[in-house]
């Protein structure tokens, strides 16, 4: 079969024995397997192999799966499947809410997980993803977190950095001042107005070229602000 039939799958899961049952698993199922043990690993893996899906274990040795899940939904959209221990109600709460695709807890069934692969990939996006920005003179790159203005790097905070992403993830369109709020600080904060002000001036002065007559970050008045595309 050709790369195009065999579909990528990622697996970032620390035990060894894991890795080598899925990849017997999924090799015997025609799949191409990479694999990676924690969850730094997993992330460069993600960003250079492109695969078509992911599983991931909650309980990596660096850093919390949930992390890495978050970390990956920053800039990608590839179907991910949680593999893990954990039984709880609210750890497949908070991963699912938190985007993966669906929740497998081990031990499971080789025959079950290949079922869910093959929803997942149904699901899929058929595009491929763009994992850089840019517009005018801004350029964002979702996976290395970096921000380029004007020709030079720009160091924003991790709330600056934050309300950037919802920008370049929605460019274009119109983001209301309760979602933008209720996004970036939480869904408590919606009667915050002040802090998105106050931010928002932040990213103008340090992106715009003129930040007294912005023409990447536009309000829209009364509504909220919006981030034009393709300059």
């Amino acid at each position: 079969m050709s790369e195009l039939q065999n579909p990528a799958v990622l697996v970032i899961d620390d035990e060894p024995q894991i890795r080598r049952l899925l990849r017997l698993a999924l090799e015997s199922a025609h799949y191409r397997v990479f694999e990676a043990a924690n969850g730094n690993n997993g992330l460069a893996e993600a960003a250079s192999r492109r695969p078509e899906i992911i599983l991931l274990d909650l309980g990596l040795p660096d850093m919390p799966g949930l992390s890495v899940l978050k970390r990956l939904r920053e800039w990608s959209k590839v179907p991910i499947i949680i593999l893990s221990v954990r039984e709880r109600e609210e750890d497949k709460v908070s991963a699912l809410d938190n985007g993966a695709d669906d929740y497998v807890t081990k031990p499971f069934g080789t025959a079950e997980l290949l079922a869910r692969l093959r929803v997942a990939a149904r699901h899929a996006q058929p595009r491929p993803e763009q994992s850089t920005f840019v517009t005018g003179s801004l350029q964002v790159d979702l996976i290395k977190r970096t921000v380029r203005a004007h020709g030079h790097e720009v160091r924003l905070t991790p709330t600056e950095y934050s309300l950037l992403r919802l920008f370049v993830t929605h460019a274009g369109k119109v983001l209301t001042h309760n979602l933008i709020l209720r996004e970036v600080w939480g869904p408590n904060s919606t009667n915050q107005s002040h802090y998105l002000r106050v931010y928002m001036k932040h990213l103008r002065e340090k992106l715009e070229q003129n930040p007294s007559e912005p023409r990447l970050f536009i309000t829209e008045p009364g509504v909220g602000y919006r981030l034009i595309e393709g300059q």
